[in-house]
């Protein structure tokens, strides 16, 4: 009888983890720790009450647990309500103000990935004469601190006559920045020619080839481009600051600071404006998350670093 040959599984040794591993598990673990503390000492300001954080300030525990604040940044308390828990922002109107904030972000993130896809395109694919000399005098702006633009940004939206308006908000930023030209330029330019080539044969123009060619393969980096877009722009505190007088274009940043005002009775209204400013951040930390890995893998396509 012939031999019945048997194969014994490979035996898995576990080795043991290394004093290297380790310690880097051990500072990933601390820089997490570090990331996420300044989120729950928010989450406990928001759900404390006013009048207590300043008896117990280093509790790590919410002091005198309370919705209170949440209350108060959704609106859904009165004046008196707020006064009489030691609050501020009675009365808000969130609603209106996150409207605002959705429309000023989605207007400015609509208009400057468009725009600046059809700049990349042409940077990219076009020749043209001193193509290459006014793209680096473009993308010189990266160096200009935005600090540098606010000044000349607010003269000419005064002189349109859009002060204090979701439009003259949006305007300075709404068509194209230089670094979503240069980050899609760089998609553009890792296309094959080829492709390009022999959408022309076929008898498209340079514009059906762009919308029809270009810009479903370059859907990708325009996703990441717009939720980088779009966090920004929401973000945004400072210009919407300059720009809006009143609540029909103040956005949600901005409203946050109604919860500076002092009261009578305890100074200003910390857990109102922790649970507000929670509330702001909420969106964009779920659309970072829902989006995280794309963006990393976007990025590293197109060979930013």
């Amino acid at each position: 009888m012939a031999a019945v040959a048997t194969t014994t599984p490979p035996v898995r040794v576990r080795r043991r983890p290394s004093v290297g591993r380790i310690a880097a598990w051990t500072v990933m673990g601390a820089i997490v720790l570090v990331t996420l503390l300044p989120f729950y000492w928010i989450l406990r300001t928001a759900l404390s009450a006013n009048p207590a954080l300043a008896a117990h300030p280093g509790d790590p525990l919410p002091v005198d647990f309370t919705l209170g604040g949440f209350e108060r940044a959704l609106g859904l308390q009165s004046t008196a309500e707020a006064i009489a828990q030691g609050g501020a922002g009675g009365g808000l109107k969130f609603w209106r103000y996150l409207l605002n904030s959705v429309f000023v972000s989605t207007l400015i993130t609509v208009c400057q990935v468009f725009f600046s896809a059809m700049a990349a395109y042409a940077f990219a694919r076009l020749r043209w004469r001193g193509r290459d000399k006014v793209f680096a005098l473009f993308l010189a702006g990266l160096m200009v601190p935005s600090i540098f633009t606010l000044l000349p940004n607010f003269v000419l939206i005064k002189q349109l006559g859009l002060v204090d308006s979701l439009l003259g908000i949006a305007l300075p930023t709404m068509f194209m920045t230089p670094f979503a030209v240069f980050f899609l330029r760089q998609f553009f330019m890792n296309i094959p020619r080829e492709v390009e080539e022999a959408a022309l044969l076929d008898g498209a123009g340079k514009i059906r080839v762009f919308f029809k060619v270009m810009l479903p393969m370059a859907s990708t980096p325009i996703l990441t481009l717009g939720v980088l877009t779009y966090i920004t722009s929401w973000n945004d505190y400072f210009w919407p600051l300059m720009v809006s007088y009143s609540d029909s274009s103040r956005v949600l940043t901005v409203a946050l600071a109604i919860f500076r005002a002092q009261t009578p009775q305890s100074g200003y209204d910390w857990s109102g404006l922790m649970a507000a400013t929670l509330i702001a951040a909420l969106p964009m930390l779920v659309l970072f998350a829902c989006f995280a890995r794309r963006i990393v893998s976007s990025i590293g396509f197109t060979g930013i670093k």
